[in-house]
């Protein structure tokens, strides 16, 4: 078993959940880029993930990926209605924030900065942990909900929708946000299972000399 499983004892580990871009390595081998079929090429949607050794290691399940992958785009770039790309980020960011995926909350806290300009707030979330206050009813309500599907999805139900009706989310932005939350519920299991976040080299080094 050790010889399919990579370990990386001297991976520079994030120490921290960060709005700054991590990596991220496979503990198990992803195909290698120039051995992808033309059905794994397809089952990636944007050729330029043929780069990235997480999507290289879901395309050995390319019906799978190829699911997922346009779930995820529809959830997150489809603004055809529903809810602010911020507030479908957010939702994305909480969830891993409360599932200790790093590298996810890196990524998605990151995107809800860009998309809403709410820098501090965000990095509270970081920093703090769900409980933060963010600052306003809708970004504490879409936490909360969030949270409240990932913990339990079971137990999620009509008051955890009222608090969201309440804060003047109707029911396509409900939806938006539940799909991101629910998406990354799974998503961060695959990341958390399959490798770990690294920081980038360089900026590994700078801190090293700090």
């Amino acid at each position: 078993m050790s010889d399919l499983v990579t370990e990386y004892p001297d991976l520079a580990r994030p120490e921290r959940f960060t709005q700054e871009g991590l990596g991220w390595v496979p503990w198990l081998a992803p195909v290698p880029e120039g051995e992808l079929t033309p059905e794994q090429l397809d089952a990636l949607i944007e050729p330029a993930r043929a780069k990235m050794p997480y999507f290289r290691l879901l395309a050995r399940d390319p019906g799978a990926l190829k699911a997922r992958t346009l779930t995820d785009l529809d959830i997150f770039f489809n603004t055809d209605g529903g809810a602010a790309r911020a507030e479908r980020e957010l939702a994305a960011a909480a969830t891993s924030r409360h599932n200790g995926c790093v590298f996810c909350a890196s990524v998605h806290a990151a995107a809800a900065t860009r998309e809403s300009g709410r820098r501090d707030d965000v990095q509270r979330l970081l920093d703090d942990g769900v409980g933060a206050e963010l600052g306003d009813e809708r970004w504490n309500a879409v936490v909360a909900a969030s949270v409240a599907l990932a913990d339990t999805p079971l137990g999620f139900g009509a008051d955890d929708i009222a608090t969201l009706r309440a804060a003047g989310l109707d029911d396509a932005e409900i939806l938006d946000v539940l799909g991101g939350a629910a998406f990354f519920n799974w998503a961060n299991r695959l990341m958390l299972s399959l490798g770990e976040p690294e920081v980038p080299a360089r900026r590994a080094a700078k801190d090293a000399e700090a």
